[in-house]
């Protein structure tokens, strides 16, 4: 029997104190550049979701650091070419929206197979390179938090 995704997931900004964002590109799709994401898995929460996502695609420890539940999220239509991997007339994903403050740009540990590469960008360039408009949405959040506007 086929395993789907849950259409639930949580992001995860993971930023600096003068707003440095991590960016990673994913494995799969060349060019489309995104913070930390993932569903839930089994009876997990979005917060617990959040804590192993942050670990699995970059190898760090949230518990050492400020994991913020923004208590938002957004709805958005699954692209087409990724549908396949929920079950069959699933077409919507509900993400829920966090953040987690680092002292410093730290290296990262991408998880092999998810992603190709990351940066550290400032938030309004990491605006301008993510591909979903929820993680436009949620870097837009990052900066107002801060008193900044894009």
């Amino acid at each position: 029997m086929k395993t789907y995704k849950t259409p639930i997931s949580a992001l995860v900004l993971i930023h600096t104190p003068d707003l440095q964002v991590l960016i990673m590109e994913r494995a799969d799709k060349a060019g489309f550049w995104q913070s930390v994401t993932g569903s839930l898995e089994n009876d997990e929460t979005p917060w617990q979701a959040a804590v192993r996502e942050v670990r699995e695609e970059t190898g760090l420890d949230a518990a050492q650091y400020e994991l913020q539940d923004w208590q938002v999220s957004n709805v958005y239509e699954i692209y087409p070419h990724w549908r396949h991997r929920y079950a069959p007339g699933v077409t919507e994903n509900r993400e829920h929206l966090f953040a987690l403050a680092l002292p410093a740009a730290l290296p990262v540990t991408l998880a092999p197979g998810e992603h190709v590469r990351y940066e550290w960008v400032d938030w309004r360039e990491a605006a301008k390179r993510v591909f979903s408009w929820t993680n436009i949405d949620a870097l837009k959040r990052l900066g107002e938090r801060h008193g900044l506007k894009m």
